[in-house]
């Protein structure tokens, strides 16, 4: 699953290309990637009609394009193979295209929505006052949010009485990392991944809190991870911190501070990927 640096790439071409026009007409080639648009695809496309698109915004994983003067927006889950990309009318059509969005003015592209796999889609939904979309209103500040409270983050870390990895991955907690950033910063940290939260101190939530920065805005930096071509900018460009991971994917290769090889283990139907030696295993209470 994309992850904040891919999906913050995302939104970034989204505002250079997408924000400000104005929707000609949407067509939904799938009815499976409307599917969180209860009233349905005709109806989807009968709310974009001469709608303007506003500044795309982001929320950790999630991404939405604001409709101007609705009070509405378009919330867009990439699911493991959703991409939106930014299409010259003439391109060929993706053999998974399932969304295609043309605007009124003269420039010679088109938003499309392809999803090899369907897990992903596009919904319209109601805005909070705060301008998110009200079904993810429950969603925490990412950490590169600049009103991440960082205070608040070790009160709750503390109160979770879980393990770190799970507290990371809880999007309520704290948005945006999944499995892969989630590894390489608490290798980054020295952090093993079962360490219990209710023993984080405030500076080692702040250390923790720091490297979980540090390599989200390197992934941004290289445009994000791109394991296979599914992952990619609204360009069809892959991103590549894959090169530069430290721990994820990297099983029984050398630890690139101490040597040690690297180990995975099953973890949550995923894998955990830590240096035995830089994270070690807290003691079994």
């Amino acid at each position: 699953m994309p992850e904040l640096p891919e999906v913050e790439v995302v939104r970034r071409g989204l505002e250079r290309w997408v924000a400000h026009r104005t929707v000609a007409e949407a067509e939904v080639l799938h009815p499976r990637a409307v599917r969180r648009h209860v009233a349905g695809a005709e109806d989807f496309t009968h709310r974009l009609k001469g709608r303007r698109v506003g500044v795309p915004s982001r929320r950790g994983k999630y991404l939405w394009l604001p409709l101007e003067g609705t009070g509405q927006s378009v919330l867009a889950h990439l699911g493991m193979s959703g991409q939106l990309l930014v299409q010259p009318h003439t391109a060929v059509d993706e053999k998974h295209l399932r969304v295609r969005v043309r605007f009124t003015d003269a420039l010679d592209t088109e938003l499309r929505f392809v999803d090899q796999r369907t897990f992903g889609g596009l919904s319209l939904h109601e805005n909070t006052p705060e301008g998110l979309p009200d079904v993810i209103a429950h969603i925490a500040r990412d950490p590169l949010d600049p009103l991440f409270d960082d205070d608040a983050f070790h009160r709750a870390l503390r109160r979770k009485r879980t393990t770190i990895k799970r507290a990371l991955l809880d999007q309520s907690l704290i948005s945006g990392v999944g499995n892969i950033y989630a590894d390489e910063a608490l290798w980054r940290a020295r952090i093993h991944y079962e360490r219990p939260t209710e023993t984080f101190t405030r500076p080692r939530s702040q250390l923790l809190l720091g490297h979980v920065r540090d390599v989200m805005n390197a992934a941004l930096a290289v445009g994000g991870t791109s394991f296979d071509s599914l992952y990619v900018d609204v360009n069809g460009e892959s991103g590549y911190f894959d090169r530069s991971l430290d721990a994820y994917g990297r099983e029984d290769l050398p630890c690139r501070r101490c040597g040690t090889p690297i180990r995975r283990r099953p973890w949550m139907n995923r894998s955990s990927y830590f240096c035995p030696r830089c994270q070690r295993a807290p003691r079994a209470s």
